[in-house]
């Protein structure tokens, strides 16, 4: 049985996939503005939705922290930048990808 976690570096501004402590992937993401940073800390994952609608792109995962996911954008110019009220962006294409790989309580590591 595969076991996966996502660790998501602040400064490298990148999440990485793990599969059994390999890296799997790595994705480019958006991070919380100055005001409304991402929380750093131990999450997972506990729910999913696709196609939420407005500016979450085509995938929201939320987080074990209330009011906070990854999720898609349907502003890609923002991946790679300090832009979000807090949540992780993604492209539409990676976040449908790493939804389809990582399941419900997935842990979750963010680091400065």
């Amino acid at each position: 049985m595969s076991t996966y976690k996502i660790v998501v570096s602040f400064s490298q501004r990148r999440l990485y996939l793990y599969e059994n402590n390999h890296l799997k992937k790595s994705y480019p993401v958006g991070i919380g503005k100055i005001l409304s940073r991402t929380p750093a800390g131990d999450f997972i994952i506990v729910n999913k939705q696709p196609n939420p609608g407005g500016p979450y792109g085509a995938m929201w995962m939320g987080l074990s922290k209330r009011h906070y996911g990854i999720h898609g954008t349907n502003n890609p110019a923002s991946i790679g930048k300090r832009v979000s009220k807090g949540c992780i962006r993604m492209y539409n294409h990676d976040v449908l990808e790493l939804a389809s790989i990582v399941p419900l309580g997935t842990h979750v590591f963010i680091r400065s």
